[in-house]
């Protein structure tokens, strides 16, 4: 296929391949929610969040620095938009995610994230002017009844402290996915900086913060391949999956597809930790899923253009 064939299959299927790359960021980020519990085996769960996220950088940067003649300086106002998607996704949103993961188990924390869609969406709609249309309204409200079916078997001693921290964590990618939905709808900066500069900022923030509270890390030779794993698959390829598909995807759309996270997360977790899900876990699971796939036909429906 000529290169013109293939410039003109991509922009005729912009919406598929987004979707693609968002499916694709959902699977590897799936499996960050049973990695990280081999890693808290040795090390604190702000260690994890900010070894991942420096190294990430590390991978990324030298592609930054590549382009650096063609690209635009970057405006002053979007200088404080990167450091508040830093801090909110990488310091208080997975830092917050991975100390829960300590008291709950991986599918419950992967199951959490569900919530995030009924912020964004109120979120989007008063900020970005993104209105959902009543299919989606009704997806999300969808996927929050599987929620509580969810959790309606009860809760285990010490999961409601996990639930508590990773709730702080919502907040965080809450913002980060409205942020960086602006950024990228207007393209006001290409997938590549929006993507490395956050995790520069987030991944030194968390890790100076790591070694004041947890101290000097220990590694064994798991935790090693557990933090480079992280740092190359799940952050550096996952973040710019993720970023390149907010150019087609609202922020809203995009986390309703990451609603199938406990989908894949119960699968990952149930062959290597032994997880496994009860009856009313697993219809909670189907209802999620309703709901997504409602999202995605009222995005047909709608008049605007993401």
């Amino acid at each position: 296929m000529e290169r013109s064939q293939i410039r003109e299959f991509i922009s005729k299927n912009r919406r598929k391949l987004a979707l693609l790359e968002a499916l694709l960021a959902t699977v590897i980020w799936s499996s960050s929610f049973v990695v990280v519990k081999f890693g808290l085996e040795t090390l604190g769960p702000l260690t994890i969040a900010g070894l991942r996220y420096s190294l990430g950088a590390i991978v990324l940067a030298p592609f930054l620095f590549l382009k650096r003649g063609k690209r635009k300086p970057i405006p002053k106002n979007l200088w404080l938009h990167l450091i508040i998607i830093g801090i909110s996704s990488y310091t208080i949103g997975n830092g917050a995610l991975f100390w829960g993961l300590k008291y709950i188990p991986a599918t419950t924390g992967s199951f959490l994230m569900g919530l995030i869609p009924l912020l964004v969406m109120v979120g989007g709609a008063i900020f970005l002017k993104e209105i959902p249309t009543r299919w989606q309204g009704l997806g999300v409200f969808v996927s929050l009844a599987g929620s509580v079916v969810f959790f309606s078997g009860g809760l285990q001693p010490g999961e409601p402290l996990g639930i508590a921290i990773v709730a702080l964590g919502l907040i965080g990618f809450m913002t980060f996915s409205l942020l960086g939905r602006g950024i990228a709808r207007e393209r006001s900066l290409d997938t590549l900086v929006l993507t490395t500069l956050p995790l520069i900022i987030g991944g030194l923030i968390t890790i100076c913060i790591a070694l004041v509270v947890e101290g000097i890390p220990q590694f064994t030779t798991r935790s090693l391949w557990v933090v480079l794993w992280l740092a190359l698959v799940n952050t550096s390829l996952g973040y710019l999956l993720y970023n390149h598909a907010l150019r087609e995807l609202t922020a809203l759309e995009m986390n309703m597809v990451m609603n199938l996270t406990p989908l894949f997360t119960a699968f990952i977790s149930w062959i290597m930790l032994g997880e496994r899900l009860g009856l009313w876990q697993g219809i909670g699971l189907v209802v999620m899923i309703v709901g997504v796939f409602l999202v995605q036909r009222g995005r047909k429906k709608a008049n605007f253009d993401g």
